[in-house]
């Protein structure tokens, strides 16, 4: 393919080879396209998920909440390979219909509740635990703010900066451009918002901090996309002290590498232990 305009067709149709890596798991249309059962463990939460940045959250708020004290967070962690097509299996479609990790499966009642999306994730987690999301309106308002504010953001970050920069099949100025100037100022707005705060929505680290950090605190860090040195990151001294700061954290560092090579799945606190030992 070339580096040429294009003159969009009356009517779309789909190019199954028309997609850059993700060519082979893109397509119009949704459900299943296998038979497959999901696996349950012995604990009332069960996570299918996989350590994208969407991912983290739902493994570093299950073991943040574990640090906090609360036993009932125990959960069994399954991987989901999203590069293979696991996620289009007829047991994640009935988890999360719309295809996409992280998926949760609450069985501590009398009924399985499922959560899809990684935002509702965390507040269900933080309403059953009370713990991460204030219960005063104007700071619930503020962390509930900000966790809406990344999930309405960062798929210009990803979806658009991180695919026209590093995954798709050819570079073009246009959308490169275009997309890393929206994630600056996104950038710009959590480094004038973290010059007043130590964390995203006040004093206190909360479900918001949880859902921004893989995102942005990856991005100013390097680890995702290699784009520091084009962002150039270093401008953002706030951000990049927050980061630091939630990366030290314990049950961040448990939690990044749960459903990742590392640790594909979790079932008891050991298992994160001998991967961080290994």
């Amino acid at each position: 393919m070339t580096d040429t305009a294009y003159e969009p067709p009356k009517v779309w149709t789909w190019n199954k080879e028309n997609g850059g890596r993700f060519a082979n798991i893109n397509r119009p249309i949704a459900g299943p396209t296998h038979d497959k059962d999901l696996p349950v463990g012995k604990h009332p939460l069960q996570l299918y998920s996989l350590a994208t940045p969407n991912g983290m959250k739902a493994g570093i708020m299950l073991e943040e909440l574990l640090a906090l004290g609360h036993a009932g967070a125990e959960y069994d962690a399954w991987m989901i390979q999203i590069g293979t097509g696991d996620q289009f299996g007829s047991g994640v479609v009935a988890a999360n219909p719309n295809s996409k990790i992280p998926a949760l499966v609450d069985r501590s009642g009398a009924e399985p509740i499922r959560v899809f999306e990684s935002g509702a994730i965390l507040v269900h987690l933080a309403e059953t635990f009370g713990a991460l999301l204030p219960t005063e309106p104007a700071a619930r308002a503020e962390t509930m703010s900000w966790l809406f504010w990344q999930m309405g953001s960062a798929p210009y970050l990803g979806g658009g900066f991180g695919h026209f920069y590093a995954y798709a099949p050819y570079k073009r100025e246009y959308p490169i451009d275009r997309f890393a100037m929206e994630v600056k100022r996104q950038l710009d707005v959590l480094d004038r918002q973290l010059a007043e705060r130590r964390f995203i929505a006040g004093d206190d680290y909360t479900i918001a901090d949880i859902a921004i950090w893989p995102w942005y605190g990856g991005l100013v860090k390097g680890v995702i996309y290699n784009a520091a040195e084009f962002l150039s990151v270093h401008e953002y001294k706030n951000v990049l002290r927050w980061s630091d700061e939630i990366s030290a954290r314990p049950a961040v560092k448990r939690g990044r590498i749960v459903n990742s090579a590392k640790l594909a799945e979790r079932h008891a606190a050991a298992d994160i232990d001998a991967a961080l030992a290994g």
